[in-house]
């Protein structure tokens, strides 16, 4: 089983935080895995919000590669975070880690959003298929104002290998999750949190619905709905789908991957909607137990429970620092001072919505609509 830490927040956190929180949530852990996304940066990366962050790991040979790649298709280096390794525990050092801000090529500078989204995950997309054959490059994410950091083993002493706690590296929302996939081998890409242009998720749970929802997605032509070494990847891809390429309001997410009983929904005011979107999109239906958090590009964070709810989730906080937790003492380490009857443990028709930079929480109810 899984544990997963999220902090949304007005101000700059250290990634520290929810990997501490992680560590009071350790008995649901088994400390194989950490991943990480830092979304909205500060630190060294906060004058630098308008470049593409690209993240990733690769070995001398693959930083040869990657230089060459970049040069070639026109991307600047502007800014290259590096960690200060310590040797701990049992974790095998790699080559080289990295999150590098590039400038656009002078051909995408004043291109649209979507036409540098395309490029991005397509450079992205070839690092991967470059470098995961000898596994000289792992490419996490390429995205402005993203980095993702992931290595295998415990995540305390994931983060003392990185250096973090001393680490210049700030964000104003931090996804962290314990353990990596438990049903393949222990693989880099299989390591949560998932990322695609803008849209970020993590899942505790078992997917059981994995093949038929794995083979819509990859049935919709859009090259990013691929690799899948984890079978809690497509909740990040139907994200993607639902709110970016079908222009659906976040709460359809909701609609989409639990939908409800035909008695249930004559009873919303978007029924007809509704029936459209389950007949249409029935094979994207997930079948738990799953416990979901994520991101979209605009910094709302929200959590979403599977019809089963077997998965533990909590959330709490105070208006500017709320906590999304596998866990309630995991919050009680993020955001002690709190009032303790506010906190929110959201149920199978529920979904906890957080507006950017913390200011608002509202529970959004399938039933009510």
């Amino acid at each position: 089983m899984c544990r997963l830490a999220a902090i949304t927040s007005k101000e700059f956190i250290s990634p520290m935080e929810p990997i501490l929180a992680l560590e009071t949530m350790k008995e649901g852990h088994d400390g194989s895995g950490l991943g990480l996304v830092l979304k909205d940066l500060g630190g060294e990366f906060e004058k630098l919000k308008k470049y593409p962050v690209l993240s990733g790991i690769c070995s001398r040979e693959g930083r040869k590669i990657l230089d060459e790649y970049m040069k070639r298709h026109g991307f600047i280096l502007r800014h290259e975070w590096k960690p200060k390794i310590k040797q701990t525990g049992g974790i095998v050092p790699r080559d080289h880690y990295f999150a590098r801000a590039y400038d656009y090529p002078s051909a995408y500078r004043n291109r649209t959003l979507a036409e540098k989204e395309e490029l991005l995950m397509m450079t992205r997309l070839a690092l991967r298929k470059i470098g995961e054959p000898d596994e000289s490059i792992f490419a996490f994410s390429f995205y402005p104002d993203v980095i993702t950091i992931k290595e295998v083993g415990d995540p305390l002493e994931v983060a003392e290998f990185f250096g973090l706690d001393k680490d210049t590296l700030k964000a104003r929302i931090v996804l962290a999750q314990g353990r990596q996939n438990t049903n393949y081998a222990i693989y880099l890409y299989a390591c949560h949190p998932f990322f695609i242009q803008g849209f970020c998720s993590m899942t505790n749970g078992e997917n059981t619905a994995f093949v038929p929802i794995r083979e819509f997605l990859s049935s919709r032509g859009f090259p990013g709905y691929i690799g899948y070494n984890s079978d809690s990847e497509v909740f990040t891809h139907i994200l993607h789908y639902s709110v970016r390429q079908l222009g659906f309001p976040l709460h359809y997410y909701k609609d989409v991957i639990t939908p409800m009983k035909a008695d249930e929904i004559e009873k919303r005011s978007d029924k007809e909607a509704l029936k459209l979107m389950k007949q249409s999109m029935r094979q994207l239906c997930i079948d738990g137990p799953n416990m979901v958090i994520g991101f979209t590009p605009d910094g709302t964070v929200f959590m979403v429970q599977d019809s089963k709810k077997l998965r533990p989730g909590a959330v709490g906080g105070v208006k500017g620092k709320y906590a999304l937790m596998s866990e309630e003492c995991g919050i009680d380490r993020a955001v002690p001072k709190r009032d303790l009857a506010k906190d929110i443990f959201p149920m199978k028709y529920d979904m906890v919505i957080i507006s950017p930079q913390a200011q608002e929480v509202r529970v959004w109810n399938q039933l009510h609509g």
